[in-house]
């Protein structure tokens, strides 16, 4: 596990938990600046993705060495926790243990699909290749940055630096991170004293995440963006203003 603190010292606390397959550099690049001029940022990378010899072994194994983090470090307790896609899940499982303290769990158009051991197995299988499979020869590899550039609207940069992260990650973590989070699930009209759960909706990934964030928890703030699945951490500054401007709402750190 690696964790780096970077931003002002003494404002507001804001974890980033990075999404499937990827690491806080790449998955958080192109707003780290705007980030690290209002809050205190404390960047996480899972074992398996923080470029040791670690394999990642489950969602809940890693929660507990986040939340080991934060009481041995911040007293248990943050102001804020962004997990992008897949660190929702983090995200949502540190507010509901109740281990540590989360004034605002955002979640960043996480899918929070959940199943059980046969389905996640199976969808794991076919899910790993796809992503490990992106570096292995050039052609893949043009084709996976011109489908992101599509996408996402990223620039060559971004759409090659995404594309390079892949390759640094064993298929074994990438695996273990894909299953164990579909087996991760969360209760219905989940509530937290003293946490609100916020969600950064993008519209264009389907109306049934909308009904997700409804059914497992009780009056989250749902935050509406026109774009595409996490567009706004690579699409550029017209993706990127509004949500960090709602961002700032949500931790009440508005100027």
């Amino acid at each position: 596990m690696q964790f780096v603190e970077k931003g002002i010292e003494n404002e507001k606390t804001l974890l980033l938990l990075p999404g499937t397959c990827c690491n806080w550099e790449t998955n958080f690049m192109r707003v780290l600046p705007e980030l690290e001029k209002k809050y205190h940022l404390i960047c996480v990378n899972y074992d398996g993705f923080d470029g040791s010899d670690a394999i990642f072994p489950d969602i809940i194994t890693v929660t507990e060495k986040i939340e080991k983090y934060i009481i041995e470090n911040h007293n248990g307790k943050v102001d804020g926790a962004l997990g992008s896609s897949l660190g929702g899940t983090f995200v949502g499982q540190l507010a509901v243990r109740e281990k540590i303290h989360i004034d605002h769990a955002i979640f960043g158009s996480s899918d929070l699909d959940q199943s059980g051991p046969v389905s996640a197995k199976l969808q794991s299988m076919i899910v790993t290749p796809l992503l490990t499979g992106v570096t292995k020869n050039m052609a893949k590899r043009n084709k996976a940055k011109k489908l992101l550039k599509k996408m996402f609207e990223m620039d060559d940069e971004s759409a090659e630096t995404f594309v390079e992260c892949f390759s640094g990650f064993s298929v074994e973590s990438i695996k273990n991170e894909y299953y164990t989070d579909l087996l991760t699930h969360l209760h219905n009209d989940t509530y937290v004293e003293n946490t609100t759960f916020h969600f950064i909706y993008a519209n264009k990934m389907g109306k049934r995440y909308k009904k997700r964030y409804l059914k497992y928890f009780r009056n989250p703030d749902i935050r509406e963006f026109d774009m595409q699945h996490e567009q706004w951490l690579f699409g550029g500054e017209k993706y990127a203003k509004p949500v960090l401007e709602a961002i700032d709402d949500m931790m009440d750190n508005r100027d």
